[in-house]
């Protein structure tokens, strides 16, 4: 009991000393007054009023305010404070990229507007908390209701893509899309393992394994050995007979089946016997249409996968995050009966944390679980049948306006366009659409050498559902897109340089060009407008 009182003293009495305002008083209870008598008996347990027991109490000085307490409250005005009235510029900075995508349409397909349930979910308490490891099994105490979060999005995760527990984990720690692949290779292989992907040019992500001839680009390729596979450059189209005669020769401990800008359908099944011809694990990276896999409007992966990744901001419209599923259960049966099990669990959980990650980021997760309740609901189905409807308008009315399209079509929720024939860069048509309003990003196609000077522009249409629009709409965005890259035309034939800085010249400095950009700026920004924009009220 001495020990446990003693203990206790000395987490109390600086309590003590704290909470009260003005100078510290040391004396022995022996010496204390009534009124201290029943200030301590009030604060402190029975068994530690001994006698002997010494503390120390702060009492009000008798005339003045004191400091403590008035800083006290200064900084308690400071935390309520909002952004406007706290930091005004940065409110500001914000408020114009507001006014940006209001009056601007958005067209980068990986980019979406998310709900006011998830912008709440990522602005809530839940920020203030630590809680490095798993639920049950956290470096740090108060994480009762925070284990239930994670829990809640996992157990959701499973439910949207009909998955059952005993045969599906999920992580939802990943910050993003890239750490969720890193720590699925960190999980799978060794240092210098091998792994193959579609080649960024081709349609694939950096993530999977990218690199030039004179540099390894992504870690995924400075920590393993990757080898790309290709489509065909007349097609367009992902080459699987020499994907698996090379995967023969390459044994990779992984295959990703996964895509950046690809606009067909994967063939899951195929990549499957390819694997399980040469003994490899199938990762699908289903980042870009894992709202359009949800929804049921595209084969999903998860028959056919052992591992899959996804990021949650794209096609499902929810938090800038990651997640990954991975399988548990039997693997495979040896020739003479043994079952193999799956020993991913613990390999990919460890990866993630604590060998890339620290902390998960809690709003992010509570973030992840609404979206995924979201995304289960009628409303969202059919959302994602309009962002494919869309994008097949997008792409049949460009290619009737001359453009070329790569694989000549989609059956996803994006196009990537070829803009040579137009006598446009990548680059350039990126900027000149900008210019006016429309944002989308440059982009290899097939065939192309330099991923830094790519010849095509990417187009999404899961943004612009999201506001309303629909194929009518997309129409006459088709028609912006086409006036805008008319004027991209005329100013690299007046730059008379393939710089891109003569191009910026003219562009900025053209008068008459200037005023062709201006005029379709202002259309764009009165169609925009028409359409509401998803967020908070404010920001």
């Amino acid at each position: 009991m001495q020990r446990i009182s003693h203990h206790l003293t000395q987490k109390l009495v600086p309590g003590l000393s704290r909470d009260l305002n003005t100078k510290t008083v040391s004396f022995s209870l022996r010496q204390r007054q009534q009124p201290v008598r029943a200030f301590t008996q009030k604060l402190l347990p029975a068994a530690l009023l001994t006698p002997s027991f010494p503390f120390a109490i702060r009492r009000y000085s008798e005339g003045k305010k004191t400091t403590t307490l008035g800083s006290k409250m200064e900084d308690q005005k400071l935390l309520q404070a909002t952004l406007e009235d706290s930091d005004p510029e940065l409110a500001n900075l914000i408020k114009q990229e507001k006014e940006r995508q209001r009056e601007g349409l958005e067209m980068i397909a990986s980019e979406n507007f998310t709900s006011v349930a998830v912008l709440e979910s990522l602005g809530s308490c839940l920020t203030n908390k630590y809680s490095e490891g798993y639920p049950g099994k956290r470096y740090y105490g108060g994480n009762e209701f925070i284990d239930r979060i994670e829990l809640l999005a996992q157990k959701r995760g499973r439910e949207l893509f009909n998955l059952n527990e005993k045969e599906w984990g999920v992580n939802v720690q990943p910050y993003s899309g890239s750490p969720a692949n890193m720590a699925a290779y960190v999980g799978v292989c060794r240092p210098h393992d091998r792994i193959m992907g579609l080649d960024l040019p081709d349609g694939g992500h950096l993530t999977h394994g990218f690199f030039t001839a004179t540099k390894r680009i992504s870690a995924t390729s400075i920590f393993f050995e990757s080898m790309p596979y290709k489509v065909n450059p007349v097609t367009g189209i992902i080459d699987y007979d020499k994907l698996a005669e090379a995967a023969k020769a390459f044994k990779p401990q992984i295959i990703i089946a996964g895509i950046s800008c690809y606009s067909r359908l994967l063939d899951y099944g195929r990549f499957r016997q390819i694997c399980d011809d040469v003994g490899a694990y199938l990762m699908a990276d289903m980042a870009h249409v894992a709202g359009l896999v949800a929804a049921g409007h595209i084969p999903s992966p998860f028959q056919y996968a052992d591992i899959v990744t996804t990021t949650t901001h794209k096609t499902l419209r929810g938090p800038r995050a990651g997640v990954i599923f991975f399988r548990k259960g039997l693997r495979s049966v040896k020739p003479n009966g043994t079952k193999v099990l799956y020993d991913l669990e613990d390999r990919i959980n460890q990866a993630v944390f604590p060998s890339l990650q620290g902390g998960p980021h809690n709003n992010a997760i509570a973030g992840i679980a609404t979206a995924f309740k979201q995304a289960k609901s009628a409303e969202f189905k059919s959302y994602q049948s309009h962002v494919i409807k869309n994008a097949k308008v997008l792409c049949e009315a460009l290619i009737a306006k001359g453009y070329q399209v790569a694989t000549g079509g989609t059956d996803v929720h994006l196009v990537l366009v070829d803009v040579r024939n137009v006598g446009l860069t990548g680059a350039r048509a990126e900027l000149i659409l900008e210019e006016v309003g429309i944002a989308c990003n440059k982009n290899t196609v097939p065939g192309d050498k330099s991923a830094m000077n790519p010849s095509g522009i990417r187009l999404g249409t899961p943004a612009l559902t999201t506001r309303g629009l629909v194929e009518k709409d997309i129409e006459q965005v088709v028609n912006f897109i086409h006036a805008a890259l008319k004027i991209g035309t005329e100013a690299a034939q007046a730059a008379g340089s393939n710089k891109m800085v003569d191009f910026q010249t003219v562009i900025a400095e053209d008068a008459t060009i200037k005023a062709k950009i201006e005029q379709i700026h202002k259309c764009v920004i009165a169609f925009s407008k028409q359409f509401p924009l998803p967020g908070l009220k404010t920001f």
